[in-house]
């Protein structure tokens, strides 16, 4: 027998080796289960059936996180997306077939319009204030004098047609830049803010209209911005008016900005057939 040798058929080597195959199964084992936890269980396309397969490997056990507002979210676990009115047809019967929009491809949610149903509030600042605010809320924001102000300048599409005015720049506080140029619709109307909560025993009044136009969001990255105009690179100027409107007017929240990103995402693909 040699140094290292427990028989005469193993040695230290073997015996590290093997632990080391063990040792990298189980880890395999665990960041499968692990990445796990968003997405499924997964459901069969056509009948909806939930796939469970072999759920004590596949599938981790619960675990809560703590977010920063105290609230806590459990995954994984079986919440489905409601919100949607998904309007589509596939292109083939049997499962994983692609799917086509039947209604409006911008909102349908469909390809690449799709987007997440995020928490329905504010992205934060590590202090806690809104991160994405338009910079008439924020003095302490400007913009660089060498470049171009949009303010003011007019929003045509690639056909050369005036979409309408940009009235505002929304600035993230946290990375310093410009997310979304806000631009008053031509001939849209805007819905005035929502009046305050009836008192006990009186009547809740109607929203009223204001008389100036429909403020939208226009992402930067969809946006170029010359010295004399604003060209919108991906939707045309009829597509406009049906941009998703935000529910405050100095405010975004993270499912709002999904759903107007999905919108321009797609116009880069059916802008010129829808």
């Amino acid at each position: 027998m040699f140094i290292g040798d427990i028989t005469e058929y193993m040695d230290v080597a073997q015996v590290v080796l093997y632990a080391f195959w063990i040792f990298f199964a189980l880890l395999i084992i665990y960041l499968r289960r692990e990445d796990r936890r968003e997405g499924y269980p997964l459901e069969n396309d056509n009948t909806g059936e939930v796939a469970t397969g072999m759920s004590f490997v596949t599938f981790p056990d619960p675990k809560s996180f703590l977010r920063r507002d105290g609230s806590t979210y459990t995954v994984p676990n079986d919440k489905r997306d409601s919100s949607r009115n998904l309007r589509f047809q596939r292109a083939a019967p049997w499962p994983g077939s692609p799917i086509e929009p039947t209604g409006n491809p911008f909102v349908d949610g469909i390809g690449p319009a799709s987007f997440a149903e995020r928490d329905d509030t504010p992205d934060l600042t590590i202090d806690g204030t809104p991160r994405i605010v338009p910079m008439r809320t924020d003095p302490a924001f400007s913009l660089a004098t060498q470049d171009t102000d949009p303010r003011g300048l007019p929003v045509v599409d690639p056909n050369g047609d005036e979409a309408g005015k940009v009235t505002d720049v929304w600035i993230d506080r946290s990375d310093i830049l410009i997310r979304y140029l806000e631009v008053e619709v031509k001939g849209g109307a805007r819905p005035a803010p929502a009046p305050a909560p009836a008192k006990p025993g009186q009547p809740q009044l109607a929203r009223p209209v204001s008389a100036g136009g429909k403020k939208v969001l226009m992402p930067m990255n969809f946006a170029t911005v010359r010295k004399s105009e604003v060209q919108s690179n991906s939707i045309l100027a009829k597509h406009f008016t049906d941009i998703p409107v935000t529910k405050k007017p100095d405010q975004v929240t993270l499912l709002e900005e999904d759903r107007i990103c999905g919108y321009f995402a797609g116009g880069n693909l059916y802008a010129e057939t829808y």
